[in-house]
């Protein structure tokens, strides 16, 4: 049975929270300082890898590759993962560390089957391989579980979010892969994790174009490896950057999905300060709350801000009365009169983010510093993991970390300081399955007009954790956004295209989980995941 709650109403006197709180427990600890915080200093308690730890694994300089092998052994009945070494094979270095693509065959990795006698749910085929897209050094990285002895009639395509990598889903590789006639893919964006990285470049002088221009860079490869893999139709899951990536490809090349799935997607609110300052001045980042949740609280605890009706039966799911703000709020989300008081940036980091300096760069001038400053992340990330999993994790993120700047360089023109979407998806993402697409699905260009055919809607899931900091205000007033499109595009429709439209979006809950729903919530994930791939099955 499906544990996430789902959205229908609630009651008015819940507390609203946005991307700002942190949850009280945090709070709590944030307001002592411990005696051995003090021995170590101001940051020693940030940075939880000692210098000699650092510099041993800075000189020690793991691959790419090496690490997400590790990471991937964890996958259940998947004793030794296939891992191709056509990219992250050799240690970074600074001055050959562009992640370019090696074709060689002997850099392939062979696909791994496992069969029922060692998998319950097999058997099925695990594969690691690297896909070549058009152009110089332009290739995705892929990880691929296939059902057999069945037929495959569906498709579920991964995104991961800004920085990280497709490792990161270890936790629902195997779960996903259970359900009959599905083959699960995931994908490492262009210029992040282990595909390739190729210089990252806007043209556009014109502030829209600009942000055009760097969606297309995500989008246009994911479309090029759906052709290259010859799939028509996928459900789309993306995670955070992945999510707002997975709008915007939903909206260039309609006519492909059967299902869109947005887990604590960023970028939906719309932000005055983000949409109309060339350096606004937004509420707290985001990337400081991913740095400062500790994950251990997040999944061990339910959120004491929470009514408890919105943790069973939901309030109907309003959780946090989100819902009623986004009713009350203009559905164009404008909200001017935010509930929570506003809090300007540290100049320096207003300062690094208008010079596109990432994270990342940090990392890569620290040298012997590097993994000490990573430490600080994934200490409080992975915090409610077994040990050698939380090892294998800060190892694998180091890793990519490291590796030239590509992709990453693209945040600072799709998202303002803060992490409130230039572009927001509030004012767009309505649109999606109500695209024009020609007559044989695909997306029109400058056909005639009676060559075209309108999509009839697809159903749209946003999921958050409980303890999100993400603002779900946001997805509830998407929700809201897409319903009412709906309702307008049906006024006007045959009963024949009443009958076959399959437009609807709804908001889901996990419970004990953070922004990271996949990894902090991961069984109740998998189930819930589970459930809305079952319901494409029905569909056909």
């Amino acid at each position: 049975m499906m544990t996430a709650t789902t959205a229908n109403g609630g009651s008015d006197d819940a507390r609203v929270r946005t991307q700002q709180s942190l949850l009280a427990s945090q709070r709590a600890r944030e307001s002592s300082t411990p005696a051995e915080e003090n021995r170590k200093g101001k940051f020693g308690g940030f940075f939880t890898l000692g210098y000699k730890e650092g510099f041993n694994q800075w000189w020690a300089n793991i691959p790419a590759a090496a690490a997400e092998h590790t990471v991937m052994s964890y996958i259940p009945y998947l004793r030794k993962p296939p891992t191709h070494s056509q990219t992250g094979s050799a240690p970074p270095s600074a001055n050959a560390s562009t992640m370019s693509l090696n074709s060689s065959v002997d850099r392939e990795a062979a696909p791994v089957r496992t069969t029922s006698l060692v998998d319950p749910y097999g058997p099925r085929e695990w594969n690691s391989q690297m896909v070549k897209l058009g152009g110089r050094n332009r290739a995705l990285n892929e990880f691929s579980v296939e059902r057999l002895d069945e037929a495959h009639e569906q498709n579920l395509v991964m995104l991961h979010g800004y920085g990280a990598g497709l490792g990161f889903f270890y936790k629902n590789f195997e779960g996903l892969s259970r359900v009959p006639g599905w083959t699960v893919y995931a994908l490492d964006l262009l210029g992040m994790g282990r595909s390739s990285r190729p210089p990252f470049r806007v043209h556009a002088k014109d502030r829209q174009k600009s942000i055009t221009e760097a969606e297309d860079w995500f989008v246009d490869a994911l479309e090029e490896w759906r052709v290259k893999r010859n799939i028509h139709r996928f459900t789309l899951l993306g995670h955070s950057l992945g999510g707002y990536m997975a709008v915007a490809y939903a909206l260039k090349y309609p006519g492909h999905l059967n299902k869109l799935i947005l887990a604590s997607p960023v970028g939906i609110p719309e932000d005055p300060y983000a949409v109309n300052a060339a350096m606004p001045d937004p509420t707290d980042s985001t990337v400081t709350n991913e740095f400062s949740h500790d994950q251990a609280a997040t999944t061990e605890h339910s959120n004491p801000e929470i009514p408890d009706s919105a943790k069973t039966k939901g309030d109907n799911n309003n959780f946090l009365n989100a819902r009623s703000k986004a009713q009350k709020q203009d559905v164009s989300g404008d909200d001017t009169n935010p509930s929570a008081p506003r809090k300007p940036l540290p100049k320096w980091l207003t300062y690094l983010w208008d010079a596109n300096i990432s994270p990342f760069s940090l990392v890569r001038w620290a040298g012997p510093l590097g993994p000490r400053f990573v430490s600080g992340w994934t200490s409080r990330r992975f915090s409610h993991l077994p040990p050698d999993e939380a090892q294998a994790l800060h190892n694998y993120a180091y890793s990519l970390f490291k590796q030239r700047g590509s992709g990453e360089y693209a945040l600072a023109y799709i998202l303002a300081p803060g992490a409130f979407a230039r572009s927001p998806l509030i004012r767009r993402i309505h649109g999606v399955g109500r695209q024009m697409i020609t007559t044989n699905g695909s997306a029109t260009s400058s056909v005639a007009v009676a060559q075209q055919r309108r999509e009839n809607g697809i159903p749209i899931v946003l999921m958050y954790g409980e303890n999100d900091w993400m603002d779900i205000a946001g997805g509830y007033a998407a929700e809201q956004k897409i319903n009412e499109e709906r309702e307008r595009a049906l006024q006007s429709a045959s009963t024949d295209e009443k009958k076959h439209d399959r437009g609807s979006a709804k908001c889901l809950i996990i419970k004990k989980a953070g922004h990271h729903v996949y990894l902090d919530g991961f069984e109740e994930f998998n189930e819930v995941m589970r459930e809305e791939m079952m319901d494409v099955s029905r569909q056909k």
